[in-house]
C-alpha cells in the first residue's frame, strides 16, 4: 500500500529534471499524477511509460485557463490532494551593473520573477481554491502544496540577482501561505535544492561537475533528482510539517561565484 493510494497529484514542470523525479516518486506511492508542462514530447512519453494513472496536460503556470485545465484533468482522475510546483525554463545571468557599466535589464528581471515567483503563486492560489472545495480527510487535511525554491534564495551568487530575488520570494511566500491556508486544512511547504544532477546540469561537462561536487561538504556529490522526489513525498505525507523550507543541499552554502 502506498502512502498516497487513491489520491491525485499535480506536478508543474513534471516532464523533466526535478519535476519528473517528483512525478515518479508520487506515482510509486500510489498517486495518480497529472504532468503539467510545456514539453509535450517528454511529458507524453513519461505519461505513456508510467501508465493509465498518469496523464499529461500542456500548461503554462502563468495562464489561468491552462492551469485550470490541468486541475480539471486531475479532477477527472479523482481527488487532487497533492500539488508540487517544480517548473523551470528560464534564467538570465546579469550583474546588477556589468563590467562595462551597463545596468541589468528590467525585462530579464521581470521575466524571471514572473516565471518563478508569480508562476508559483498562480498555481498555488488556483490549486488551493480547488482543494478547499474537497471534503476534509480524517485528519482534517484537504491537501498539501510543495513549491520549489533554491539555496540561491539565501545565498545568491554573482550574476544571479533576478533568480535569487525570485527564489527568495518563493521562500518568503512559504510561511505566509501556510498561515493563509490554515483555515482550509491545506499544508504549504517548500524545497530549496542546492546543486542537483539534473539533465540540464549534466550538460556542463565532467570537469565542471567535479568542481561543483568539491563545494558540497557531505555527501561530496551533486544531489540526485530522486532525492528531491523523496522530499516531495515526505512533505506531501507528513501531516505535521507546515510552513517549512527544507534545504536539500548536502550542507552546501553558495559562495560569491
Amino acid at each position: 500500500m502506498g502512502k498516497l493510494d487513491g489520491t491525485v497529484a499535480l506536478v508543474t514542470g513534471g516532464a523533466g529534471g526535478l519535476g519528473e523525479a517528483a512525478v515518479r516518486a508520487l506515482h510509486d506511492e500510489g498517486a495518480a499524477v497529472v504532468i503539467a508542462d510545456l514539453a509535450d514530447e517528454r511529458g507524453e512519453r513519461l505519461a505513456a511509460e508510467l501508465g493509465d494513472r498518469v496523464a499529461y496536460q500542456r500548461a503554462s503556470v502563468l495562464a489561468d485557463d491552462e492551469v485550470g485545465a490541468a486541475l480539471a484533468a486531475a479532477a477527472a482522475l479523482g481527488e487532487l490532494r497533492t500539488v508540487v510546483v517544480a517548473h523551470g525554463g528560464w534564467g538570465v545571468a546579469e550583474r546588477l551593473v556589468g563590467r562595462d557599466g551597463t545596468p541589468a535589464t528590467l525585462e530579464g528581471f521581470s521575466k524571471t520573477l514572473d516565471l518563478y515567483l508569480s508562476g508559483t503563486f498562480n498555481v498555488a492560489r488556483l490549486a488551493a481554491a480547488h482543494m478547499a472545495a474537497l471534503a476534509p480527510q480524517e485528519s482534517g487535511e484537504r491537501g498539501a502544496i510543495v513549491t520549489t525554491a533554491s539555496i540561491a534564495g539565501y545565498e545568491g551568487q554573482i550574476g544571479q540577482t533576478a533568480y535569487a530575488a525570485a527564489k527568495a520570494g518563493v521562500i518568503g511566500l512559504t510561511i505566509a501561505a501556510a498561515r493563509d491556508l490554515s483555515a482550509t486544512g491545506i499544508r504549504y511547504n517548500t524545497i530549496a535544492p542546492g546543486t542537483m544532477r539534473t539533465p540540464m546540469m549534466e550538460t556542463v561537462g565532467p570537469e565542471a561537475l567535479e568542481k561543483f561536487c568539491a563545494n558540497v561538504p557531505f555527501p561530496k556529490r551533486l544531489g540526485e533528482p530522486s532525492e528531491f522526489g523523496d522530499t516531495a513525498v515526505f512533505l506531501a505525507t507528513n501531516r505535521y510539517v507546515n510552513g517549512e523550507v527544507i534545504r536539500l543541499d548536502g550542507a552546501q552554502r553558495f559562495g560569491p561565484r
